[in-house]
């Protein structure tokens, strides 16, 4: 397979970009070094073409969860093209954002109150900023992963690594002022006792409790429901970062799953269907707090975002677009075990249907991620160990993923016997968490 065009793209990107690229998710390198295209040309659907015109069947990360309904999506586009021949922004204020603020507190009736912005990082920073307004207090307890911003990654000032557990390990604070150190409190997920340990120590002081709702594991009986009830008696804001799971399993917020009421609640990814557009849904006196800070961007002002949201929620509804992509991801996880286990291979399979993942039990599992990558590229298909479903997916797909998803395993499993897995890698092997690319 020909990607001379994208790799001649990588370089010119290593020359130009820090990092190589915008998101550390899509970094080549993450993937598989020197075969991973990197680049696109087209997306349409379940399809991608890249720069040198190969065309793959994705059944990877589908824009990192963001285009949940599918590439280029008829429905949004099309709105998106109206809003964008109307004019995408002026010195008035788009209609749609109230449209869009109405909607969201239409589903999920506990929130008041709606503000906008255009990322899932800096949607987060809004949530904490107003707990941090609304309580007077400064310090925050959080678990999960919550974005690239200092009130985040201020909880690994002067520690080793207190974010490993939740996502990147080696994520680095530096730029990070030195004086937030000990302003955010990890606690791990299902850990009830780790929060309480918190609690003990920074009750007086604490603006919020923060976590997803679910990403890796299931919620232990009981457990959301101790942390709400926890976030009322300190008097903390409890947030809910619904970014990675929101509209993948229902139309809305995953908590609504879980009955569980929060006082803010933050969304993007999904939302737009890859359109840039975040919200901060939440109650009515908190939300106000907002208004004794400053918030605010000239971008958070235009119309495609909302244009896009809106466009994607009711095609999200009256499709009921969260059953399928459950039912396809089950398919995933179901296949990806009942092959493996065919193929003799040990492997760790995990996280909600439409947001799965899976790491090969062995002390050289990079080395056969990437020749995962590899193999399945050359079948035709972007694939690595992650899969985000979307509403463009269709059994047909998954069928066709899995049957050369069984050829693969059985070649993995053949090498690895043999102890071949590197000699066959076209390049490097992948990068695990955040490391320097140079």
């Amino acid at each position: 397979m020909n990607i001379s065009k994208s790799i001649n793209m990588q370089e010119r990107a290593r020359k130009r970009i820090p990092g190589m690229t915008q998101l550390l998710s899509k970094r080549p390198d993450m993937f598989a070094p020197g075969v991973w295209p990197g680049y696109y040309s087209k997306a349409k659907g379940v399809e991608v073409w890249d720069l040198d015109g190969n065309r793959y069947l994705e059944m990877s990360i589908s824009g990192i969860g963001a285009n949940i309904l599918g590439y280029a999506d008829d429905d949004v586009d099309d709105a998106v093209h109206e809003a964008i021949n109307t004019g995408s922004s002026s010195s008035l204020n788009c209609p749609e954002e109230v449209e869009l603020a109405d909607l969201l507190c239409e589903i999920h009736p506990w929130a008041e109150k709606v503000r906008l912005s255009r990322t899932g990082g800096e949607a987060m920073v809004i949530a904490v900023r107003i707990a941090r307004a609304y309580t007077g207090k400064d310090k925050v307890a959080f678990c999960g992963y919550h974005g690239w911003h200092d009130w985040y990654l201020s909880a690994n000032l002067g520690t080793e690594n207190a974010l490993g557990e939740h996502l990147l390990p080696g994520l680095s604070p530096c730029g990070v002022p030195k004086g937030l150190t000990g302003t955010a409190l990890p606690f791990r997920y299902n850990d009830i006792e780790e929060l309480k340990n918190i609690i003990s120590k920074n009750k007086s002081e604490l603006a919020a409790i923060i976590m997803e709702p679910i990403r890796g594991a299931q919620p232990k009986p009981g457990f959301l429901e101790e942390v709400r009830s926890i976030a009322t008696e300190t008097g903390a804001v409890f947030i809910l970062d619904e970014i990675s799971a929101g509209f993948r399993m229902n139309t809305g917020g995953a908590h609504m799953l879980y009955g569980i009421e929060p006082d803010i609640a933050v969304f993007s990814k999904a939302l737009g269907n890859g359109y840039p557009i975040a919200a901060i849904i939440g109650k009515g006196d908190i939300m106000e707090s907002a208004q004794n800070s400053f918030i605010s961007s000239t971008m958070w002002t235009e119309r495609i975002g909302p244009t896009a949201a809106l466009a994607t929620i009711k095609k999200h509804r009256s499709v009921d677009a969260g059953k399928h992509l459950m039912q396809i991801g089950k398919q995933i996880q179901k296949g990806w075990e009942m092959l493996a286990e065919k193929n003799g291979l040990k492997l760790n399979v995990g996280g909600i249907p439409p947001a799965s993942h899976f790491s090969f039990k062995y002390e050289n599992s990079q080395a056969m991620k990437t020749l995962f990558v590899q193999l399945m590229l050359e079948k035709g298909f972007l694939a690595s160990t992650l899969f985000y479903a979307m509403y463009a997916h269709k059994d047909s797909h998954v069928k066709q993923y899995l049957q050369a998803v069984d050829e693969v395993f059985a070649k993995i499993f053949t090498l690895n016997q043999k102890g071949e897995i590197e000699k066959q890698l076209k390049g490097l092997p992948a990068s695990e968490g955040f490391k320097r690319l140079t």
